[in-house]
C-alpha cells in the first residue's frame, strides 16, 4: 500500500478507497475540476489572495492552548487548537474561503452548498456574500430545526435555505439534493462540498484548504514546546474535513499517533448510531468509493447523532485508509458522553464546544496519556449553535 497517506493517487484513491463515481451530467464540471484544481491552487496569486483572506478576513493563525487544567486533570500536556476562533465560529471557513477563490477562476456565478450543524452553510453563505455570489444551502429538514440560529445567520447572509425532506432529514438527504441541483446546473454552478467527501478531487481539495491547521500545528508547537510532532492529534469525525485538517502534516509522520472519534450516537449497536467504521462496509455513496453504513443489498443505513455534524452514515476515502490501514485509530462516543465531556469541558476550560467537538474530548480518558506526553486536540467549533440541546440537558436534569 502506498505509504503516504496524506495524498491520493492519480485517480483519487487513497489506498482501495476515493475515485469519482459520478453521473454523466456531471463529467464536464468533475472534470473540469481535476483537470484544473491543481494548477489553481499552486498558482503562486491564487495562494496569496487565499492566505491573505485566511489572515485578514478569518483571523489565522488561530491559538494553539494549552489547556492547563485539563492537563492536570490527566496528567499530560493537552493543547487545543482553536478553530472555534476563526469568523464564523468553526473551521469551515478555511475550506470556503479556497473554493469561493476557485470557483471565481472557474468563470462559476451560482454557488450551492449542503450543511448538516449549519457551520459549512454559514461559512458559504459568509464567502458568497463576500464575492457578491448567488449561494443556495440544502440542509435537512431535521437539522433546520435543531440549528436554528445558524439557518438566521445563513439567510441574513443572503443564502437561500432549501430544506431537505426525504429519508432522515439530516446531512446525508442534504447532500443528495445538493447533487441534484449540481447535475441540473452544471454549467454555472459550483458546488462547494463541506467535507472530505464527493467524487475525486473534492476530498483531496477539501483536505488541502484545511490543511492550515496542522501547518499552524507544527509551526506552534515548535515554537512552544521545541518539537513540531505531538504524540498525538484528535479530532471527531463524520465526513471528516476538520480531522483531516489537523491530520494532514501528521499523516506521513508514523511517531505521530492519529486519533479518529465518530459519534456512537444512543451506542454503536443500539441501531441509532453513526460509527461509521464499527458498522460500514466498502461501498459508493455520494460520488466515491469509501466505507458506508449500509444493509446487505445496499441501501444506505439511516445514522443517528445527537450531533448534526457527525449524522453521516459515511466516512472521507481518506479517513477510510486511514482505518484500514490501521494508520488512524478510531474511537467513538455516545450522545450521553459527548454532553457530558461539552459540560465538563466548559466548566473545566471556560470553552463552550461545538456537539462536534465534544466528541473528541469524550475520549481523552481511554488514550492512556502520560507526562511528558503531548496530545493536540481540534477545537473545531464553539457551541453557540447547540445551546439548544444543551439548555435542553439542563432542564432534564
Amino acid at each position: 500500500m502506498n505509504k503516504i497517506f496524506s495524498a491520493p493517487d492519480v485517480h483519487g484513491y487513497y489506498g482501495d478507497f476515493g475515485g469519482a463515481f459520478i453521473p454523466e451530467m456531471l463529467y464536464q464540471n468533475v472534470e473540469q475540476l481535476q483537470a484544473q484544481y491543481m494548477q489553481i491552487y499552486n498558482d503562486a496569486v491564487f495562494q496569496k489572495e487565499y492566505h491573505d483572506l485566511l489572515r485578514d478576513y478569518v483571523g489565522r493563525p488561530t491559538p494553539l492552548f494549552l489547556a492547563e487544567r485539563l492537563s492536570d486533570l490527566y496528567q499530560s500536556d493537552i493543547y487545543l487548537k482553536r478553530e472555534d476562533l476563526c469568523h464564523t465560529g468553526a473551521h469551515k471557513i478555511n475550506n470556503t474561503v479556497g473554493q469561493i477563490l476557485l470557483a471565481l477562476r472557474l468563470g462559476k456565478k451560482r454557488i450551492i452548498a449542503e450543511t448538516g450543524a449549519g457551520q459549512h452553510g454559514v461559512a458559504t453563505a459568509t464567502v458568497c456574500a463576500l464575492k457578491g455570489l448567488e449561494c443556495i444551502v440544502y440542509m435537512g429538514e431535521k437539522d433546520i430545526e435543531r440549528q436554528a440560529p445558524n439557518v438566521a445567520r445563513m439567510k441574513m447572509l443572503g443564502a437561500k435555505v432549501i430544506p431537505a425532506t426525504s429519508g432522515s432529514k439530516t446531512l446525508k438527504d442534504a447532500t443528495n439534493e445538493a447533487i441534484r441541483d449540481w447535475i441540473n446546473h452544471p454549467t454555472d454552478t459550483h458546488y462547494i462540498i463541506g467535507s472530505v467527501v464527493g467524487p475525486h478531487p473534492y476530498p483531496d481539495m477539501v483536505a488541502k484548504f484545511q490543511s492550515i491547521i496542522s501547518q499552524e500545528i507544527k509551526e506552534q508547537l515548535l515554537s512552544k514546546t521545541g518539537s513540531a510532532l505531538p504524540t498525538r492529534i484528535v479530532a471527531c469525525v463524520g465526513g471528516g474535513s476538520n480531522a483531516a485538517g489537523a491530520f494532514y502534516h501528521f499523516l506521513d509522520e508514523p511517531s505521530v499517533e492519529i486519533i479518529a472519534v465518530e459519534a456512537a450516537g444512543h451506542g454503536v449497536n443500539s441501531g441509532m448510531s453513526a460509527a461509521t467504521t464499527q458498522l460500514g462496509v466498502p461501498g459508493i455513496l455520494h460520488g466515491s468509493k469509501s466505507i458506508v453504513m449500509q444493509t446487505n443489498d445496499g441501501q444506505v443505513v439511516e445514522p443517528h447523532s445527537i450531533s448534526a455534524g457527525l449524522d453521516y452514515p459515511g466516512i472521507g476515502p481518506m479517513h477510510a485508509n486511514l482505518f484500514a490501514s490501521g494508520r488512524g485509530k478510531f474511537l467513538s462516543a455516545t450522545d450521553e458522553e459527548a454532553l457530558k465531556s461539552a459540560f465538563d469541558i466548559s466548566k473545566i476550560e471556560g470553552i463552550i464546544p461545538a456537539l462536534e467537538t465534544a466528541h473528541a474530548f469524550a475520549v481523552l480518558g481511554d488514550l492512556g496519556m502520560k507526562r511528558g506526553e503531548t496530545t493536540v486536540i481540534c477545537l473545531s467549533g464553539r457551541g453557540d449553535k447547540d445551546l439548544g440541546t444543551y439548555m435542553n440537558a439542563m432542564n432534564e436534569q
